[in-house]
């Protein structure tokens, strides 16, 4: 019953993606983004006080008892650097801080960031951030990041048993980090924009710079190739750069992708591509089943009688193989998904059995469109 109800839903997915226009159209932001304008991301070094004894080994995690050494002695507190074994860490943790400096940040706003442990810590719950400066790929400082841990897990217990939620070494801090440094981003410098598709395609590229050119004339923007479409600002928006990229975001461009075919087999998940087509294919598909039952007859003597209680071993082995029912899918032009769910779903098949008939249609030659199995 619960195979039947997958495939059902499974039917009904794959069905209500059908139209009778299989065209459809995506807004240019949703496909591609201008050139330049991205995250740039931001890593560093830091600590973690005021943990419950839940920090790190000083034995196991020497860098940290070396760090909390070094923040001392820049705030004026004198160590005897033979002694250093003397400081405890038990309520303290070496982390990394990342985060992802949006495009256009400017120095005082504020980005999340996200911190974990990298030494033995069993939790960070309840920590508090040091004053910790985040750099990024050319070495430079572009925040700094302080503030309590939000961990949203616990992690509890003794020698004998422990209760854990969640995973209690990482944690965020919401507008933890404040900008210190801002990327600079200067889009439309030479009057012309270039526009990356995240996913290439060159029917896409050509469909976007069509859908362009109807709204800002001819010869504003063309494809130069499947992943990128320059624009020319026109003269009118050479000075309103932001209100021209607006209001080309919003334009409805029919994206168009090859056929494809996803399955996971850990899973038993099947996607299909609203392109993917068959040729004349004849699908059976039977269900062998191998049923061993172990069984024991035990025979004994009467009471107060002698003799063993003797225990003989009965194995039954049955075989049900159900009959396959020989389906045929024929069209002079292919068939669409709708059909080839209909067509699947009447001989019974489960989400497993459709993964290996799609591998063996493949196999034939008689799908067109790429299988990827994950």
């Amino acid at each position: 019953m619960k195979h039947i109800f997958s495939v059902l839903i499974i039917t009904t997915l794959i069905v209500s993606l059908l139209s009778p226009d299989d065209s459809y159209g995506v807004r240019i932001k949703d496909i591609a983004q201008v050139h330049g304008v991205r995250n740039n991301q931001l890593m560093g070094y830091g600590l973690v006080t005021g943990l419950n004894g839940t920090g790190d080994d000083m034995k196991k995690s020497k860098f940290t008892l070396q760090a909390v050494y070094n923040m001392m002695t820049r705030h004026g507190i004198t160590i005897d650097p033979a002694k250093i074994n003397d400081i405890k860490i038990k309520n303290v943790a070496a982390v990394i801080v990342t985060a992802n400096l949006p495009p256009f940040a400017r120095s005082g706003s504020t980005i999340d960031i996200q911190v974990s442990s990298m030494g033995d810590a069993k939790s960070l719950a309840g920590g508090t951030l040091l004053m910790t400066p985040l750099v990024g790929a050319d070495g430079k400082v572009y925040a700094v990041a302080q503030g309590p841990l939000a961990i949203g897990a616990f992690s509890f217990g003794g020698k004998a048993a422990q209760a854990q939620k969640n995973h209690p070494t990482v944690g965020r801090i919401a507008g933890g980090a404040i900008v210190e440094n801002s990327v600079n981003v200067d889009i439309g410098k030479d009057g012309t924009l270039e526009y990356q598709l995240r996913q290439a395609d060159f029917t896409t590229s050509a469909n976007m710079a069509e859908a362009i050119n109807r709204r800002f004339g001819k010869g504003t923007a063309f494809p130069e190739s499947s992943s990128s479409v320059k624009v020319l600002i026109p003269k009118s928006y050479r000075n309103r750069i932001v209100e021209f990229v607006a209001g080309m975001e919003h334009l409805d461009v029919d994206a168009d992708s090859t056929a494809k075919v996803v399955v996971n087999e850990r899973t038993g998940t099947i996607v299909m591509g609203k392109d993917v087509r068959l040729s004349t294919v004849a699908v059976s598909h039977g269900n062998l089943s191998l049923i061993i039952r172990d069984d024991y007859e035990v025979s004994q003597p009467n009471p107060l009688a002698e003799g063993d209680t003797v225990i003989t071993p009965k194995t039954n082995v049955s075989v049900v193989e159900e009959e396959g029912e020989l389906v045929l899918l024929d069209m002079k032009k292919g068939i669409s998904i709708g059909e080839i769910a209909n067509a699947l779903n009447a001989i019974g098949a489960t989400p497993r059995d459709l993964i290996a008939i799609f591998q063996a249609i493949k196999a034939s030659g008689s799908m067109h469109g790429e299988l990827i199995i994950l």
